[in-house]
């Protein structure tokens, strides 16, 4: 342990408990008591020999070696008090004192104590306190002044000494204030460089806090110019610091983002604290989400204090606001809201599919059940009621009608059931499309004219073989043309009409009735989805047509084209391959895959109706 670390031990255990917390503090303090401890010390030490060698002292050395006794009791009181200003004004005060006593026995203003006058602002200074450093000033020239005045009327005694003598004690106090103004130089020089220390031991731990926190700290004008932004951007980002500054952040916020982003700094720059969230463009490169262009962003903008850094700012001028943002990538906890967002809208779509599949049910199969269960009642009670032979035949064959309409729904829930768990087969096979798409029409031309529409088929006769299911075709066909015949107002018009398109076969059905709405248009071939207030619960139905058709066409890896406009009629358009290869994944797999749903924009009646046939065969079927 050295000589230096014993001293410096023992200064820092005479240390006020509010010195010892705050390294420069402890510094000031240190070199406030360390000079006037040792020198004090030093000088007690030097009165034995002092006297040995001069003799007995006169009045002024003893006032002078008596005064050693203030620095000791200037420690002590900053030891106490802690009040370091305070304690720079008492050494003021007894220096000044000893100036004066000395000066004023030894010639006044012309005295070799005078010049040390200079030394007390000096002195002063090392407190970093314009108070005490002012006051020092207008005590040293306060005692200028006097000693001038004194001298001027003749208060002082006049000096005894021979020249020789005064030039000797003229050079011992120049000599002497040049020396303790080279301490207090020294002592300056010492603070300064604790402090330039101490700043750049803060500048590096703040540095160190910036390059390793995640968050991003920056500092903005009013604009939007970024004037500092922390390293952490350069793993956000994946840029440099360089590029970002001014308005190169700026230019990375997304076009959409871009008002609410300086809406948040303008606001913040007038005392608010603001919170915003925007979407910042990244490079590709290097990203830990591979190819995403944007991240999601959230900042947390205040007004940056604006004394810091202004002390040299003329008062009359006014700053301009600046504002201190910290920004934090939030992109996982955005694509977390937006999986419980679509898992919410899935759950929400789920519990409205039960609740119209209940509805539904509830209402289609209690209409046939109340019908089969009501005329089989009539018949069993045939000798009663005293029905006749046409009667009975009539209830029988409305308990049949009925018995047919609930095995049709049960079929199409089977058959829906099927498609959606992939276990649905597609039998391909050769079969001829004219055919079938004829059958379909015949089958409905009687349900047609009852309603009073006109069934409009037109097929060309060259219409060649296609490789596919012909019962999932026929299906196809009698959903579609059935859909559209039940929605048509009487004195209407139904066309089915098929021609090839490169190695495809089109098929559209076309009518002119009631059309469905925008909104609806979007939920087309959901199951159990029945479109439109307009139409709602007039007809008969379980909601599973368009939805079958939907994935049998998948099933072919066909397309599905709906449009229609509210009022005006609705037109589907079924494109399917001429040659239906069966593949070789699970069927589920490739309905989730290859489905194509086109819902285009609604067309008017003459679109719909207004339809090229280039070949002869056209059948109608009048109402």
């Amino acid at each position: 342990m050295t000589v230096l670390s014993i001293i410096r031990d023992c200064l820092d255990a005479l240390l006020h408990p509010s010195a010892r917390y705050d390294a420069l503090t402890r510094a000031r303090h240190r070199a406030f008591m360390a000079p006037r401890l040792l020198g004090s010390l030093a000088a007690f030490a030097a009165f034995p020999v002092y006297l040995a060698t001069r003799g007995a002292p006169s009045a002024i050395e003893v006032a002078a070696f008596a005064w050693l006794i203030a620095p000791i009791l200037l420690s002590w009181f900053l030891s106490r008090t802690g009040r370091y200003e305070g304690a720079h004004v008492l050494s003021s005060l007894a220096l000044a004192g000893l100036i004066m006593a000395v000066a004023g026995t030894t010639g006044g203003i012309e005295s070799f104590a005078a010049i040390w006058l200079v030394v007390v602002p000096l002195e002063a200074a090392l407190s970093a306190s314009r108070r005490v450093a002012a006051f020092a000033s207008l005590l040293a020239l306060s005692c200028a002044g006097v000693l001038i005045l004194a001298g001027q009327l003749g208060w002082l005694p006049a000096g005894d000494a021979s020249a020789a003598e005064r030039g000797v004690l003229m050079a011992f106090g120049v000599a002497s204030a040049t020396l303790y103004a080279a301490g207090l130089a020294f002592g300056a020089e010492s603070l300064a460089r604790t402090s330039v220390a101490l700043l750049l031991r803060e500048e590096e731990r703040y540095r160190l806090l910036a390059r390793n926190m995640s968050d991003v700290i920056s500092r903005h004008r009013r604009n939007g110019a970024v004037q500092f932004i922390s390293p952490a951007v350069e793993a956000m980002l994946g840029m440099p610091v360089a590029q970002l500054l001014g308005h190169g952040l700026f230019d990375r916020v997304h076009v959409a983002d871009r008002p609410a982003y300086l809406t948040a700094l303008s606001d913040a720059a007038r005392g608010d604290v603001r919170s915003v969230e925007f979407r910042l463009r990244r490079e590709p490169a290097g990203s830990e989400r591979g190819q995403v262009d944007f991240i999601w962003v959230e900042m947390r903008c205040r007004p940056l204090d604006q004394d810091m850094g202004r002390q040299d700012i003329d008062s009359d001028s006014t700053p301009e606001a600046e504002v201190v943002g910290v920004m934090r990538d939030v992109t996982d906890r955005k694509l977390a809201e937006q999986a419980l967002d679509q898992a919410r809208s899935a759950a929400e779509a789920a519990d409205a599919a039960k609740t119209r599949f209940l509805a539904t049910m509830s209402h289609e199969l209690r209409t046939p059940l109340n019908a089969i269960i009501g005329f089989s009642e009539m018949i069993a009670q045939e000798q009663t009621l005293m029905l006749g032979a046409a009667q009975r035949k009539e209830y029988a064959q409305l308990i049949n009608d009925s018995g047919q309409h609930l095995l049709s729904v049960v079929n199409g829930i089977l058959d829906m059931s099927k498609m959606e768990s992939g276990n649905f087969e597609i039998a391909s096979e050769p079969f001829a499309p004219r055919a079938c798409l004829m059958h379909c029409c015949n089958l409905l031309a009687l349900k047609a004219r009852e309603n009073g529409i006109d069934l409009v088929t037109d097929a060309p006769q060259d219409l060649p073989v296609m490789t596919g299911d012909p019962r999932a075709f026929k299906q196809i066909v009698l959903n579609l043309v059935a859909n559209a015949i039940k929605f048509t107002e009487r004195g209407g018009q139904v066309t089915v009409s098929a021609a090839v398109s490169g190695s495809q076969l089109a098929l559209r059905i076309s009518d002119t009735g009631v059309g469905i709405a925008a909104d609806d248009l979007k939920r087309i071939g959901a199951p159990f989805f029945q479109a439109g207030k307009t139409y709602q619960r007039r007809h008969e139905g379980t909601g599973l047509g368009l939805s079958i058709v939907k994935s049998l066409v998948a099933l072919h890896l066909g397309e599905l084209t709906v449009q229609s406009r509210l009022g005006e009629g609705t037109s589907v358009t079924v494109r399917l391959p001429l040659v239906y290869t069966p593949p070789h994944a699970k069927t589920s797999d490739r309905m989730a895959a290859e489905s194509k749903i086109a819902t285009l924009t609604p067309v008017p009646r003459h679109e719909l109706q207004d339809q090229s046939h280039d070949q002869p065969a056209l059948v109608k079927k009048s109402a």
